[in-house]
């Protein structure tokens, strides 16, 4: 896994002092080799960092050249199955044993976009055609690796992070207004919209072409909503254990092609069903104890070191565990405006640099569970939210709107207090962490008007952002595409499929690649090899969703390799106590970030509301830290901004 940059000029680009300055500023992203091509008269530039994991000897230098020396590569990424393609080439004459080199000699043979659909992991990269002097982008199928792209002027840059296209001098730090309104929704910036007008992110599973001072607009090679839509036109046939049986080849099979590495490799594991279903998998497949890495909070709410350590002994992995203070915590939150380059507000954010930074002082390489939840139902709303609406659709909405507005007029504070007396009774499916936001969140499911509003407003943090952005416009996201809608039938599938498109990328794995690329950790996500991905969607409903629980066949895998007692659990998630530290801790902090004479005179957000949340919260009526958290990096990232 590496980084690349470049610039592309309608006339001469003889710049190579600038061309590694724009490579340096990724350097985390590839610390063991650098590079740059230029060809000045045909005005491209491609600059590389290197982080090496698969030969790493010179033969693996990027940017590198094609034998024939038609095509230059800087290339981010991993292709597991390349030596399925050199096998398809058996007339190459190999320099070294790099899956950047098999990608060219692919290139050669089959042209860009059959490669394409031979390759199976993760990628993006910036190829030049000298042939016909064109320039091709191109990004994985779920979108593990990132690619910004767009016009600055005459300049057309491209890259892994926005940081090194910002050290263009013809880079404009306009801010895309429209961008920071979905960030009030989502807590990220949705793919195709970047935070800067003019910038944008290439699409998962799309690709593009620029010749002649034009950019394309960028081709789908594989779709998550046609690979959904095929799986369930051709269901899986043969009986559950069948099933269960090809679901475990299968993943399996991604485990082995994952574990490819020439450096050491390991996983994180939670103690959940995912990283736990991976690491038992390729503890089957490894001689020697797998390095496992997970971290603890002192807040038991948020601390799951306990179960991982439990998993980890039952495997016999070589595990390793970091207690993190509060203040240890909190310490990572001025970086993360320059790790993240954009405006970026999933708390998880803190933890997940936290364990990528420790698990970095072991190995080069580590394994995740990412993708468990999309592909299996794994998030509560899956199974809570349509068993609910089927219960509730029947009566008229003012009804429903009015038992939704009792349920919400109670603090969240307050339902964890009295779910905290009545759990012990309860029967273990229906005990759960952080029970006043579930409440909450039941409550907009009872108030809404159909199945697409209710996973709306599930997924939204403000409501009506554009009333709290001044001139921002709410553009169109995937989770108003009408036609992921209508790829597949069940509401519960429907919400799996629209996550998988934008969810997934742009926040789970954008989450997950910069903390740990920031610390020059290489991560895998097994789950999202798509032939996995494919055969996920082929499997009925009932595989996945069963008696009010997520993930049923990926359990039973789990369950022939560690005992059910160790991972039958609720679902906690991967957070912080983001809403006590805003009235303790990080109440001067956020105060300052919040001041509503600092708020207008920068002039992107409508101060009242903001200040009005803030004072509830302070006081204690309302949890708004996931409102008050979107606010606060944007104003963070601003801080860093130059004026």
């Amino acid at each position: 896994m590496c980084g690349f940059t470049g610039v592309l000029t309608n006339g001469r680009f003889a710049d190579a002092p600038l061309l590694q300055r724009m490579g340096n500023a990724i350097a985390h992203r590839g610390p063991d080799d650098s590079g740059e091509w230029l060809d000045a008269d045909a005005g491209i530039g491609l600059a590389h960092r290197r982080l090496s994991i698969v030969d790493l000897s010179p033969a693996g230098h990027q940017p590198m050249l094609s034998p024939g020396g038609r095509f230059v590569i800087a290339f981010n990424g991993e292709i597991y199955n390349h030596l399925d393609l050199r096998a398809a080439l058996p007339s190459v004459a190999w320099r070294g044993h790099s899956d950047t080199e098999t990608l060219l000699a692919a290139f050669d043979a089959f042209g860009v976009e059959a490669t394409l659909a031979r390759a199976a992991g993760m990628f993006a990269f910036a190829l030049w055609d000298r042939s016909d002097r064109s320039l091709v982008l191109a990004r994985d199928r779920l979108g593990e690796k990132p690619l910004y792209y767009g016009w600055q002027g005459d300049a057309f840059l491209f890259g892994s992070e926005l940081k090194a296209l910002k050290i263009h001098p013809a880079f404009k730090r306009d801010i895309n207004r429209d961008a920071l309104t979905s960030l009030l929704r989502h807590n990220y910036v949705p793919v195709p919209h970047s935070i800067y007008q003019g910038i944008h992110k290439l699409p998962p599973g799309t690709w593009l072409r620029v010749r002649a001072g034009r950019a394309a607009a960028p081709v789908p090679y594989w779709s998550i909503k046609e690979a959904a839509a095929a799986g369930q036109a051709n269901p899986l046939e043969g009986s559950e254990g069948e099933m269960i049986d090809a679901l475990e080849a299968q993943l399996r099979e991604s485990i082995r092609l994952q574990m490819m590495a020439d450096v050491p490799l390991g996983a994180f594991l939670s103690g959940g069903i995912d990283s736990s279903t991976v690491v038992a998998l390729m503890q089957t497949q490894s001689a020697r104890p797998v390095k496992t890495f997970t971290i603890g909070f002192e807040e038991t709410g948020y601390n799951e070191a306990g179960y991982a350590k439990a998993v980890a002994r039952h495997l016999g992995t070589d595990h390793t565990e970091l207690y993190v203070t509060a203040a240890e915590a909190q310490a990572v939150i001025p970086q993360l405006p320059t790790l993240y380059d954009e405006p970026f507000s999933d708390s998880s954010q803190i933890p997940t640099f936290l364990v990528s930074r420790m698990a970095r002082q072991h190995v080069t390489v580590s394994l995740s569970g990412d993708g468990g939840d999309e592909l299996f139902g794994g998030y509560n709303r899956y199974f809570i939210a349509s068993a609910l609406w089927r219960k509730v659709c029947w009566a008229p909405r003012p009804l429903r709107q009015a038992a939704a507005a009792v349920l919400d007029a109670i603090p969240a504070r307050m339902w964890d207090s009295l779910y905290s007396v009545a759990s012990p009774a309860l029967p273990q499916r229906l005990r759960t962490a952080q029970a006043g936001d579930k409440v909450h969140k039941l409550a907009q499911v009872i108030g809404a008007r159909g199945p697409q509003d209710i996973y709306t407003r599930l997924i939204s943090h403000w409501k009506r952002p554009a009333d709290i952005v001044i001139g921002g416009t709410e553009p169109d996201t995937a989770a108003g595409d009408a036609a992921l809608w209508q790829a597949v039938t069940a509401f519960e599938h429907q919400m799996m499929l629209v996550d998988s498109a934008s969810y997934l990328p742009d926040d789970i794995l954008t989450k997950v690649d910069r903390a740990a690329m920031g610390v020059s950790l290489e991560t895998r996500v097994p789950f999202l090899d798509h032939r996995l991905v494919e055969l996920a969607w082929r499997l009925p409903l009932s595989m996945k969703i069963r008696n009010g629980q997520g993930k049923w066949a990926l359990r039973q895998v789990l369950h022939r390799h560690v005992p059910q007692a160790l991972t039958d659990r609720p679902k906690m998630g991967f957070g912080l106590p983001i809403d006590s530290w805003l009235r303790g801790p990080l109440r001067e902090w956020a105060e300052a970030l919040l001041n509503e004479s600092r708020l207008k005179r920068e002039g992107y957000f409508n101060p009242q509301p903001i200040r009005a949340l803030w004072h509830e919260h302070l006081a204690g009526r309302n949890n708004w830290q996931y409102y008050l958290w979107d606010v606060l990096m944007f104003q963070a990232w601003l801080e860093q901004e130059p004026t």
